[in-house]
């Protein structure tokens, strides 16, 4: 989401500034955050990176927290809001589940951000950010899981899983790739995980002792 332009911090007086938009800082924010984590999110290295000045930088946000809220709010946007519209396209709940974990664990091994980002949580707004993504990307998950017929809880337990195997695979692809199957292995391995996840017996089982 682009933040709101600060008209007064600085006058209209290059044509580069205009020509930039919130949109393209909070992007090479994100690109920093994935190289180097929180503390990689600098107004001069940025301004270097997009081939901008400070003045550029100031024209949309007032300051570096403004920027950093803003590069947070796109990852929402990007990492979870529009995947999860792209999914709905499907209206299969087990054929969104499969693409979905595919999908992401691809472009988490493309993109480091799943793993530093939760590397910095101990800043707050990182925190408010992984608890607002995670919260509804389980949700998401959970919600398909009962489009398949499992109960509530059950549902909630089994999106919790695939999320917890979706961070693991993210984390592994970065750290050692080498253990990871790949090509079409990875992907019969990543449609085992959810065969596993979607077997409904254990919860028929416990059903049925209830």
């Amino acid at each position: 989401m682009d933040m709101p332009q600060q008209r007064a911090k600085a006058p209209r007086d290059s044509g580069a500034r205009e020509r930039l938009t919130a949109r393209d800082w909070a992007d090479a924010a994100l690109a920093a955050m994935g190289e180097g984590g929180l503390a990689a999110v600098a107004v001069e290295p940025l301004a270097a990176r997009l081939g901008a000045t400070k003045g550029s930088f100031y024209w949309h946000f007032s300051n570096r927290d403004a920027l950093i809220e803003a590069a947070l709010e796109r990852w929402e946007e990007t990492g979870t809001e529009a995947v999860i519209t792209e999914m709905e396209a499907d209206p299969d709940p087990e054929r969104r589940l499969r693409r979905l974990l595919v999908q992401a664990t691809s472009r988490a091994a493309a993109d480091p951000l799943e793993v530093t980002l939760p590397a910095s949580a101990a800043d707050p707004r990182v925190a408010a950010a992984l608890a607002r993504v995670t919260d509804r990307r389980i949700g998401y998950v959970a919600a398909l899981f009962a489009a398949l017929g499992f109960a509530e809880d059950e549902a909630r337990r089994r999106g919790l899983l695939a999320y917890t195997a979706y961070l693991g695979h993210a984390q592994l692809g970065h750290a050692v790739p080498q253990c990871l199957p790949a090509d079409a292995a990875r992907e019969r391995y990543l449609n085992g995980v959810i065969d596993t996840l979607v077997q409904p017996r254990n919860a028929a089982i416990r059903s049925g002792l209830s």
